[in-house]
C-alpha cells in the first residue's frame, strides 16, 4: 500500500489497545515516525517500541487531565519539531448495562470525560501546534462506535459522547482546520463490536455474538485491523486527500434491524 506516510508524525492516543497497536504497526509498516500514548499498561507500549522499526515516543498520560494532554503533545513536538496525524482512539466503555434511570451521574461525567472531552482537549492542542508550524498537510482521525450511529441500549453516556465526537466535534474542526493549514482533514471513523481486550471475553458467549452478527450483512465481527487500515487510509493525504468531514462506518453493513436467523450463524466462523 503506497501511502506516501513515510516520515510523518502520528500521534496515536490509546496505543497499548487492540485498534491502536494495529494501527502503530501499520502506520509503521509505512514508515511513519510514531508517538504512542497510554495510561496504565505503558509495559505493552514499551514492549510494541522494541517491536517497531521506525522511530517511536512512548509517553504516559491521564487523558482525563488537561495538564497532562499538554504535556503529551509539547513531549512530542520536543521530540520531532511536528505531528502531522492525530488518532484519536483512547476511550472507555462500560460492560454492564445500565438504564438511564439507575445511571449515576458519577457514571455519566466519567464516560463524558474519558471519551469526548478528551477528545476535544487533544484536537485542541494539536490545532495549537499546527498554528505554530504552519504546515502544508495535517490530518485528524476520530474514532467513534456504530452507538454514535445506532444508540446503545444500556450505555446512553457512552453513544453520548461518541456521537459528540464524531458528528458535532468532527463536523466543526473539518471546517477550522482549513483555517490554519488550507488542505488538513478531518474525518472520523464508526467500529462496530471488534475483538479487542475490551470485548474479547464476549467472543465466547455464543448467544450474544448471534444476536450481534444478525444485524449485520457480512457474518463476521471486525478484527483491530480492519479498524486501522481504514484510519490509515483516512491519514493518508495521498490516497484520501479530498476526503473530508466524513464518517466511514465499519461493521459490516450493520443496520438497526435483524438481517440473519440465529440458525443461519454459524458462530465458529464469524
Amino acid at each position: 500500500m503506497d501511502t506516501d506516510l513515510r516520515n510523518k508524525v502520528v500521534l496515536i492516543t490509546g496505543a497499548s489497545g487492540g485498534i491502536g497497536t494495529a494501527c502503530a504497526r501499520i502506520f509503521a509498516s509505512e514508515k511513519a515516525k510514531l508517538v504512542l500514548q497510554g495510561k496504565s499498561n505503558m509495559e505493552k507500549i514499551k514492549k510494541l517500541q522494541k517491536e517497531l522499526s521506525v522511530e517511536t515516543l512512548g509517553i504516559k498520560a491521564d487523558l482525563t487531565k488537561e495538564k497532562d494532554i499538554q504535556d503529551l503533545f509539547e513531549k512530542a513536538y520536543e521530540k520531532f519539531g511536528r505531528i502531522d496525524i492525530l488518532v484519536c482512539n483512547a476511550g472507555i466503555w462500560s460492560e454492564e448495562d445500565i438504564p438511564i434511570y439507575e445511571m449515576s451521574l458519577e457514571q455519566w461525567d466519567n464516560t463524558i470525560l474519558n471519551d469526548e472531552t478528551s477528545v476535544f482537549l487533544c484536537c485542541r492542542e494539536f490545532f495549537r501546534i499546527l498554528k505554530n508550524t504552519k504546515q502544508e498537510t495535517a490530518s485528524v482521525v476520530i474514532v467513534g462506535s456504530t452507538a454514535a450511529v445506532f444508540g446503545e441500549e444500556g450505555h446512553a453516556d457512552y453513544a453520548t459522547a461518541k456521537a459528540g465526537i464524531t458528528y458535532g466535534l468532527m463536523l466543526s474542526l473539518k471546517n477550522e482546520i482549513v483555517r490554519i493549514v488550507p488542505t488538513g482533514r478531518v474525518n472520523a471513523v464508526c467500529p462496530g463490536w471488534t475483538i479487542t481486550g475490551m470485548t474479547e471475553k464476549f467472543i465466547h458467549n455464543e448467544k450474544m455474538v448471534k444476536k450481534a452478527v444478525q444485524t449485520r450483512a457480512i457474518k463476521k465481527i471486525a478484527r483491530p485491523e480492519d479498524i486501522a487500515y481504514a484510519i490509515v487510509f483516512l491519514s493518508s493525504d495521498k490516497l484520501a486527500g479530498h476526503i473530508s468531514g466524513e464518517i466511514i462506518t465499519i461493521s459490516g453493513g450493520m443496520e438497526g434491524r435483524v438481517l440473519h436467523s440465529p440458525e443461519d450463524i454459524d458462530v465458529d466462523k464469524v
